[in-house]
């Protein structure tokens, strides 16, 4: 047997999300491990579940999310990219692959998660940015956006910040990077010197993450940017270790797992395209 990790890019639209579900109501679920799995089969038959690195929501969108399988064929990884993408619909691309030792588990070996969250800074919705950022007018303070998002750097017990079906009994996360960014939209030009952008991306390099965790602190962050709740919201919220005391839920659209920095077995192969 030989294992394969692949590098998937995803719309989650038209997904309800990443992991395989049961049918609702006799009526199948479309997700992107079961979309992802049907084309391995068309290649091999044989070839073993797959195992992401992170289970994202209905609605989440992923650039770089990771999935390993087992397989009897001998097929190189420019093999398994070119191959896969022929059977995968229009929303979901492999767009690397590399050879792994069996058994191997992307969520295990996991070191590390990038999460991108768009905002559209906009009194008019944008047809363009429908469902990959969430509009909230254009009264936020991002002086005020970048002060608090500082707050949810370092180690946390984040037990505040995660939606109510999270049982893990561990809560505490580090995240090494919480940032406040904003350049040329998708499609458009930079604006002017100073001008105040329309599409704002909050950036969170961490760890590991609660469920909901990104969404929470980002409608949190956005809150208190919007004056909708006081500076100092996100420490008081980790303080209290208390849902009540944090803010809104970010809705799922505006999310995107931008990488996962995993720990490669030895003798693991290069990754194609380089």
């Amino acid at each position: 047997m030989q294992g394969v990790l692949l590098e998937v890019a995803y719309d989650g639209t038209a997904f309800h999300g990443w992991a395989a579900q049961k049918p609702s109501n006799g009526v199948a679920v479309r997700t992107v491990e079961e979309t992802l799995r049907g084309a391995i089969v068309a290649i091999d038959p044989r070839a073993s579940s797959l195992r992401g690195a992170s289970r994202t929501d209905a609605g989440v969108h992923a650039e770089g999310q990771l999935a390993a399988f087992e397989t009897e064929k001998v097929i190189v990884p420019r093999g398994w990219v070119l191959g896969l993408n022929q059977h995968l619909p229009d929303d979901v691309c492999v767009r690397g692959a590399r050879a792994v030792a069996p058994g191997f588990v992307p969520r295990f070996s996991a070191i590390g998660k990038r999460y991108r969250y768009r905002v559209l800074l906009d009194r008019v919705r944008d047809p363009h940015l429908r469902t990959r950022a969430w509009r909230v007018g254009d009264a936020v303070d991002l002086d005020k956006l970048a002060r608090e998002a500082k707050y949810v750097e370092g180690t946390h017990d984040f037990i505040a910040f995660r939606a109510s079906g999270d049982e893990r009994v561990v809560t505490v996360r580090t995240m090494t990077r919480v940032a406040v960014e904003w350049a040329a939209e998708p499609g458009g030009v930079p604006g002017s010197p100073g001008e105040k952008p329309r599409v704002v991306s909050i950036v969170i390099d961490g760890n590991a993450f609660l469920y909901n965790m990104v969404r929470i602190v980002v409608g949190t962050l956005i809150d208190v940017a919007r004056g909708r709740l006081e500076e100092g919201t996100i420490a008081r919220a980790l303080e209290a270790k208390d849902r009540r005391v944090a803010g809104t839920t970010a809705p799922a659209h505006g999310l995107t797992l931008e990488r996962v920095d995993v720990t490669l077995p030895e003798g693991s192969g290069e990754r194609w395209p380089p």
